[in-house]
């Protein structure tokens, strides 16, 4: 009985591995990624967004994922993200944010660029930035039933993910449910249904415990260990206290040995950093395919082994408990 029982377990940890080996976020078929640009409209705050929306091939409704750019970046920024995650079958929206975006430094001189950046990562910037997420998914909303529109019925609204880094991660926390003053101002965007975080950060006034505590959907953060930043003095081991304060959410991480803030970014026809680049792909289409999509494979391979499979063995990967115990929302 216990050679049968030994064998019937073997059988069936070599059927979860196979399974695993059998998905592939790397992979994306071979067809033409259409990348096309539109102007949201937010008449209440007389405020205009740039956007560049990527679209898979299928004509079906397609998951939506947001990204927000960092201070000084566009909607033009990290094509690798735009074009892998389309080709994986999600339609992904890039907003540029006016007054932290690249018109901050474009037109100064050398000298004063830095501290054109450092004004522009202001508290009214961030307030602006939340306030964008909201009226975007609004603009999606209308395109989306408006008959004559480029994105007409090509968006699935019932399941939106958020992405952003570096102070793109910020606004993606405040849209996921962090909290400011002492939790009792919330800009949670109800709509998102799951977040990925570039170089996050943990809040600069107040209680990282008390600010996260109310983040409840699913997140997968990255950083690096020289993902440093001289605006903000963000250091990379202050980028560490995010992950251990989402209590109620579940929640994974990478950190990339050697990995600087810029690695996860790619600016337009520049190659970016491959080493990194194959896993930050792999990892976040896995995290989309299981928590936007319910795949239950692609849960299997990030909860498995083989989300170490693309990374190094000095890389750490890691996910608290709400993770392992792979609850998707």
């Amino acid at each position: 009985m216990k050679s049968i029982a030994a064998w019937i377990f073997a059988m069936i940890a070599a059927a979860g591995l196979a399974s695993a080996a059998a998905y592939d976020p790397i992979k994306v078929p071979d067809a033409k990624i259409d990348s096309q640009t539109f102007e949201v409209k937010d008449a209440k705050r007389d405020r205009s967004l740039p956007v560049r929306v990527y679209l898979p091939a299928s004509k079906k409704p397609a998951p939506v994922i947001l990204f927000s750019h960092g201070l000084g970046g566009s909607r033009d920024n990290s094509p690798y993200l735009g074009n892998h995650w389309a080709g994986r079958g999600y339609a992904v929206v890039f907003v540029q944010h006016l007054g932290s975006d690249e018109s901050v430094w474009k037109d100064a001189a050398g000298p004063e660029r830095m501290a054109a950046m450092r004004k522009a990562a202001s508290l009214e910037n961030y307030r602006a930035r939340v306030g964008d997420i909201p009226a975007v998914i609004d603009a999606l909303a209308g395109w989306n039933a408006e008959e004559k529109h480029a994105l007409h019925g090509r968006l699935d609204l019932e399941h939106i993910g958020m992405s952003g880094h570096s102070f793109g991660a910020q606004t993606t926390q405040a849209m996921a449910g962090q909290s400011a003053a002492a939790g009792r101002v919330s800009f949670a965007e109800q709509r998102i249904d799951a977040a990925v975080m570039f170089s996050p950060s943990p809040p600069r006034v107040g209680d990282a415990a008390t600010s996260f505590a109310s983040v409840k959907i699913p997140c997968l953060l990255m950083t690096g260990t020289l993902d440093d930043s001289p605006i903000g003095n963000t250091s990379p081991e202050s980028r560490l206290d995010v992950f251990p304060h989402l209590k109620q959410a579940a929640a994974w991480q990478v950190v990339f040995d050697k990995a600087t803030h810029m690695d996860f970014g790619q600016r337009p026809g520049k190659v970016g950093s491959p080493r990194y680049h194959r896993a930050i792909l792999a990892l976040s289409t896995a995290f989309w395919d299981a928590e936007l999509k319910g795949d239950k494979e692609a849960k299997t391979w990030l909860n498995g082994p083989g989300a170490k499979s693309v990374l190094i063995a000095e890389d750490k990967w890691e996910m608290n408990p709400q993770a392992k115990a792979g609850a998707i929302k």
